[in-house]
């Protein structure tokens, strides 16, 4: 597998967020080490939020929402997928498979980082990524916030948005990554912060990544993913992990996904689930310090209940 690595002064004067980055190298499946970025914030010995993010962004997505996590006691996470941000790129975009990021993030969390009693967090592909992790290593988590983001198996159909977005990616000659981002937040965000969604791409052999993710969400019955996505499915719906559901109101991929979590999960009953207002799909961007109060508050609730 052929990897690139962004350098690093693409990542210099970023706006809002001057976390040191970490590193740790993880075994790739078929072989080989990648170096895998994340950035954290709060105490050493809070409890962990492993944050994660989705297509086509990286941790600096979470910036409005580690400092509120760290002045509440948590050891706010946020990683960079492989393909993203400072993590390497592998440059071809057969090199990412679902199971692969699944077991990329999974060996991050608790073979480099040895994660325990963790609150996820997971937007878009964060929690594709996320549940499939929580299926698999149930014991490791304390609960989940589900954002803007769901665990499809292709057994039903996909929105006309998201079909929309996919081939926009597909045929773009030039993927403009903050232009996407843009375009999908209802706020506005500066020329400064476009080009921080920008900073890990510098031209477009690096961006494998974001290409290949749309082409690897289950969207047939026969899809790759789809056995072990049914099979996710399985083990969630029977585990009484606390669950929160925390949508925006104006994402019209997502949105069908919020009602089946809500309803599939058990520790997502007698819970109130919020829906924010103005806040589309990066609701990160839009609502990222309302997301971290309701996410504080989730915890609290969680010592609460120990």
């Amino acid at each position: 597998m052929r990897l690139l690595r962004t350098p690093d002064d693409r990542f210099t004067d970023l706006p809002d967020f001057d976390h040191e980055p970490h590193y740790v190298d993880i075994p790739d499946p078929d072989g080989g080490l990648l170096r895998i970025a994340y950035v954290e914030a709060g105490p050493a010995d809070g409890q962990p939020v492993l944050l994660l993010h989705g297509e086509p962004t990286w941790s600096y997505l979470y910036r409005k929402m580690l400092p509120v996590l760290a002045e509440a006691g948590l050891r706010a996470i946020a990683p960079d997928l492989v393909g993203f941000g400072r993590s390497d790129k592998p440059a071809e975009m057969v090199d990412h498979t679902y199971a692969k990021h699944v077991e990329w993030m999974r060996a991050l969390a608790f073979d480099a980082l040895e994660l325990r009693n963790v609150i996820l967090f997971g937007q878009d592909w964060g929690g594709l990524i996320g549940l499939r992790i929580v299926a698999e290593q149930p014991d490791r988590f304390a609960g989940v916030v589900a954002s803007n983001t769901g665990l499809p198996t292709g057994d039903e159909g996909m929105p006309k948005a998201w079909w929309a977005f996919r081939e926009m990616v597909e045929n773009a000659q030039v993927f403009d990554i903050g232009r996407l981002v843009q375009a999908g937040s209802r706020s506005t965000l500066s020329d400064q912060v476009q080009a921080a969604y920008d900073a890990p791409f510098p031209n477009e052999m690096y961006k494998a990544a974001p290409r290949a993710m749309p082409t690897i969400v289950p969207t047939q019955p026969d899809d790759p993913a789809t056995e072990a996505n049914r099979a996710a499915w399985t083990t969630l719906s029977a585990l009484d992990i606390p669950f929160l559901c925390a949508f925006g109101d104006s994402d019209p991929i997502t949105a069908p996904m919020a009602e089946r979590l809500r309803t599939t999960m058990p520790g997502a009953a007698d819970r109130t689930h919020p829906t924010l207002p103005d806040a589309g799909h990066f609701i990160q961007e839009d609502a990222g310090e309302h997301l971290a109060t309701l996410v504080t508050d989730f915890a609290t609730t969680l010592s609460r209940r120990d």
